[in-house]
Order: C-alpha cells, then sequence, then structure tokens
C-alpha cells in the first residue's frame, strides 16, 4: 500500500526510527515500515520517559566542531551489541515493508561506492576490528522519490531512489554515503541514546518511532504539543549536540570520500543539489530548531575544505575520480528513476523520453534510452524496449574510450527484458560474458533463467551450486535463498529446498515462518528412506537443520522476553 505525502494514519503507517539524516529537514515522503505496530499506552509511558528524562548532551565544542572521545562514558553506556541488536529489531520491520526494494542491479552499483568507503574509513582507522566485527555496514534502497538518505543503529544505511535519482556522478552519491557512515562509525546514535538508559533495546525503538511520529508527522500541533511538554532547555541541547553530529560527520565523510578516491567536489556540488531540492518546502526559518546545519553553511564549509586541500597539494596529487565512469553512473541514474514510481502513468512518462537529442550530452542520452527500455520492459511493451536497448546499445558503440562497466548494465537489463518475455535464448546470450562472474546479479539472472528453461539438471545444479556458495557468505541474503529453495526443489531435493525457504523467511524477521519450515524439514527427515546415498547427504542436511531449529527457538525466546519487557514498561 502506497504511503500519502502528508503522512496521515489512515493507512496506519508510521515513520523511521531515530536516523542521522543527510537533509536539513526531513522530506515529506518517507519510507514507513508497518509491522507489529505498539499499543497507545506503552508509546505514551516511552514518550514520556524521553521527554522528562535527562536530556544533557555531553559538551561539544563549539570552537572546533569536534565532539567528545568514543571512549568515554556516554557512548559505553549502550554497547556495540545493544547498538546491532536495536538496528535489527528496525530492520526486521523495514525488509518487510513494501517500500523496502531489494534491486540487485541498483545494490550492486551502491556496494561498488559503498565498499571502497569502508575501505578508506578501515585505513583512517575510523572502522575499528570492534565496529567491523559487530556492525552490518549494510546500506540499502528505499522505494521513495524524496532526496534523502539515512543511518540506522548497528551499521544499516537506507538510500532512497530519489536520492540516486538525484546525483549527476558518482562522486555526489559516493559524499552523502561517507557522510552517514561517518554517522555509524562515530556512534552518533549511540551517543544520542546513551541517557535512555531505563528503556530495553524494544522500548527504545518505540519510543524513537514515537518522538518521530509526533516530531515529523507534518502535523504542526503534534509537534508543538511535544515542545510544550518538553524541557525546552533539554530539547534545544539534543538540538545542538545533533548539529554538531551532523559537522562532523560532514567534515570526517569529505576525508575519508576523498581518501577513497572520489572527488573532492562532490561534497558541496551535492549540497548544492540538496539546497535546490528543498527550496519548495524550506523557506530558512527557525534554524535553532533544526537538527541539521543549514544547508547555505554547510555548501560553504565544503567549497572551504576544497579551497584547503587544494592549498595543501598541487592538483596533479589529488585524488583521481572514482572509476565507475559517468556513463554507469547515468544508467545506474536512469534506473533509480524509473523504480521510485511504478505506477503506469509515470512509466509511461518515462517511455516518453528523447534519447535522440542531439543536443544533450552522451550520457543523458544514454540515460534516456535505458529508462525508455526499463518502463517498456515493465508495461511489457516489447517493440519499444528492444528499440530503446538498440539505441542505447548504439550510443556506447559511439563512445571515445571502451565503457566495459556501462556494458555490462546494458547487457544485465536485456537479460531481464528477455526473461520478461520469456526469450531465454537471448536472454542467455546477453549474460554469456559475464558466465563465470560471482555477482549477485549474474547469479540470479542465471538461476532465473534456469528456472524458466525446460528440464535441465546441469544448469539447475549448477545455478544451486553457486548460489549456495554466494549464500555461504552471505547468509542474510533473503532473494538469494528463496530463488535456492526453488532451484533445489526441481532438482528433487525437498529437504534443502525445505531449509532455503527457512532461511529466506529467517533473513526478513520471519521467526514464525522458518521455524515452521524447519520443522517440516525435520517431519521429512524422520520419514525419508535410509540406506541410500541421497539418505547420506539428507542425514547432513537434517543435521544442520536440528542445529537451526534450536538456533532460532532461542532468538525466538529472547525476542518473547524482550516484547514482554516493552510490554510491562507500557503497563
Amino acid at each position: 500500500m502506497r504511503y500519502k505525502a502528508d503522512m496521515s494514519l489512515t493507512h496506519h503507517r508510521r515513520p523511521l526510527p531515530l536516523r542521522h539524516s543527510f537533509l536539513s529537514q526531513p522530506p515529506l515522503n518517507r519510507f514507513s515500515p508497518v509491522r507489529r505496530p505498539r499499543s497507545q499506552r506503552l508509546l505514551a509511558a516511552l514518550l514520556a520517559l524521553w521527554l522528562t528524562g535527562p536530556l544533557q548532551a555531553p559538551p561539544a565544542q563549539s570552537q572546533n566542531n569536534s565532539l567528545p572521545s568514543l571512549g568515554d562514558a556516554a557512548s559505553d553506556d549502550f554497547s556495540l551489541g545493544a547498538e546491532r541488536k536495536l538496528g535489527d529489531e528496525i530492520m526486521r520491520d523495514i525488509r518487510r515493508d513494501p517500500d523496502y526494494i531489494d534491486d540487485p542491479i541498483l545494490l550492486e552499483y551502491l556496494q561498488s561506492l559503498w565498499q571502497p568507503l569502508v575501505a578508506a574509513a578501515r585505513a583512517r582507522g575510523e572502522v575499528t576490528p570492534d565496529l567491523e566485527e559487530r556492525f552490518a555496514y549494510e546500506p540499502f534502497l528505499v522505494r521513495d522519490r524524496s532526496v534523502n538518505a539515512f543511518a540506522l543503529p548497528g551499521g544499516f544505511v537506507g538510500v532512497h531512489l530519489g536520492l540516486m535519482a538525484m546525483t549527476s556522478t558518482a562522486d555526489e552519491l559516493a559524499s552523502v554515503l561517507a557522510h552517514e557512515m561517518t554517522h555509524v562509525n562515530q556512534r552518533h546514535i549511540a551517543r544520542s541514546l546513551a541517557n535512555s538508559k531505563r528503556v530495553s533495546l524494544l522500548s527504545a525503538a518505540a519510543l524513537i518511532l514515537g518522538v518521530l511520529a509526533a516530531s515529523r508527522s507534518g502535523n504542526a500541533d503534534a509537534t508543538n504539543a511535544v515542545i510544550a511538554g518538553s524541557q525546552a532547555a533539554g530539547i534545544q541541547g539534543q538540538l545542538n549536540f545533533s548539529r554538531d553530529m551532523e559537522r562532523e560527520a560532514d567534515r570526517i565523510g569529505y576525508q575519508v570520500m576523498t581518501t577513497a578516491g572520489f572527488a573532492p567536489g562532490g561534497m558541496a556540488a551535492m549540497f548544492d543539489k540538496l539546497q535546490q531540492a528543498s527550496r519548495l518546502n524550506d523557506f530558512g526559518g527557525f534554524p535553532y530548531l533544526r537538527s541539521h546545519p543549514l544547508t547555505t553553511e554547510r555548501i560553504g564549509e565544503a567549497r572551504a575544505r576544497m579551497g584547503l586541500a587544494a592549498d595543501a597539494a598541487p592538483a596533479s596529487s589529488l585524488p583521481p575520480r572514482s572509476e565507475a565512469s559517468l556513463l554507469e553512473h547515468s544508467l545506474a541514474q536512469a534506473r533509480a528513476r524509473v523504480l521510485m514510481d511504478p505506477r503506469v502513468s509515470a512509466l509511461r512518462r518515462w517511455q516518453a523520453q528523447d534519447a535522440d537529442n542531439t543536443a544533450a550530452a552522451r550520457a543523458e542520452r544514454l540515460g534516456a534510452a535505458y529508462e525508455i527500455a526499463l518502463a517498456s520492459t515493465l508495461l511489457r511493451d516489447w517493440p519499444r524496449a528492444d528499440a530503446a536497448l538498440a539505441k542505447a546499445g548504439e550510443l556506447l558503440r559511439g563512445a571515445a574510450h571502451a565503457e566495459p562497466r556501462a556494458q555490462r548494465a546494458l547487457d544485465l537489463l536485456t537479460a531481464q527484458s528477455a526473461l520478461e518475455r520469456g526469450d531465454l535464448p537471448r536472454a542467455a546470450a546477453a549474460l554469456q560474458p559475464h558466465d563465470e562472474e560471482m555477482s549477485r546479479p549474474v547469479l540470479l539472472l542465471a538461476a532465473q533463467a534456469a528456472l524458466a528453461a525446460p528440464p535441465n539438471g546441469s544448469a539447475l545444479r549448477r545455478s544451486a551450486d553457486r548460489l549456495q556458495t554466494w549464500v555461504t557468505s552471505h547468509d542474510t541474503d533473503a532473494d538469494a535463498w528463496s530463488t535456492l529453495g526453488r532451484l533445489w526443489a526441481r532438482l528433487g531435493q525437498p529437504l534443502r529446498a525445505l531449509r532455503a525457504e527457512a532461511e529466506s523467511r529467517n533473513a526478513v524477521g520471519d521467526l514464525t515462518g522458518a521455524l515452521d519450515r524447519l520443522r517440516a524439514g525435520q517431519r521429512l527427515a524422520r520419514s525419508g528412506a535410509s540406506g541410500t546415498p541421497a539418505a547420506a547427504a539428507d542425514f547432513i542436511e537434517s543435521s544442520v537443520i536440528d542445529s537451526r531449529v534450536r538456533t532460532l527457538e532461542a532468538k525466538r525466546r529472547q525476542q518473547v522476553i524482550d516484547e514482554r519487557a516493552a510490554g510491562n514498561l507500557g503497563g
């Protein structure tokens, strides 16, 4: 069910929990998980704890925009494990929301920018071994047209498709990711929650949701009521502390992105675009009530950092631009534009793009051709899709330099379009140059092709084995587990299929569904024949299933304890 721009509660949606957002003002449209709503009594109790409890932040040194060391008592009050557990609880809701989008192609592109930033932060000493071991460092996508990104507890970073659609270069998008990663590395959320010692993790999640529901719902009366009922000085202290956190995220994020090899101008260019995007609904008033510095301040600071960097080193020694080509980014940008609004009317508008506009730059024409091809595929308009794919191929062949990454992105769209219409030979031809890749988009598209083809044991087995290798190191990949379950079922391996389905349900936080499938596997194993090679393989799988049942039952018991503790607090 789609959300409403006015944040109406008609559909029982709720805003995202505590997050540090890249924008100076929250967007009107926000991704809003809707599962397991808390009671009004619990919410009232949690709000009371938030508003009447101590809100004083640790002192920030405003002269140099520095913050206290992370080894201080404020951060120690909220451990790494507790922060990750809170993040997992929040993500359990998010992954089941219809606006959470698992697009393998876009996620792979996002990861191609994210991983160099993680490596740079690690080299700088900001991703410590403890953080790397405990935190997820997982970016994810949100189907939302607003220009925003946000960090959640435990190392999860959400990116709105509207943000990807608005960026012109990889450097601009990387600047946002570096900013949000800094919130994670500096444990800004833990600092904000350090004073909330009297609530459980589930209660903290509900408390955060409740405060945001009042202060960010667009309802002025609710917001005023929260502010009027709180300790005004304490609220202002929280806002000031948050502004210092944002400045720190800008400063360190800039250093991380340039260390990773992204262009220094990416952050200033991104702030320019944010200012333009917010101009229609941000009149610049009441800056003292903001949790972020004014965008104009951030633009000035980013440009000052660029000037200092230029003065400190000659241009030839500055980090090179991102390896991601401008053409590759234009294709990712085009994909985000189409996927962020799946309505037929919106897809028709993308179909109407002009890929032959000779006045436009090659990257713009390539992006327009990709938009037409993807929109036509989703509309099942195959002649238009084929014409647009041919046009995109022509534009790539006419590029001054070879663009293998952009060509690969076009091949993946060609395979997707071919599979949608059942043209398996064309899909195979598009995937053939990438056949040996162990990348998620190629693995999933190849598995889809194997499942759609007439029964072929070798093709199914190869896809199953490759996906099994993938999930060994990516055990929270719900889509990969689900696809693997279908492959094992087609190969006549019901026990493996049930276990894969269980892992898929566990990955999205559905412990009940996961345990149901694992117990079905136990029953199947008990009823199977013995003394055959297949039975020996099933014995191994059965042992794995028994172990997973014990693990997930313990996890479920802990969830029940946490929920009861939160309920007692609300009672």
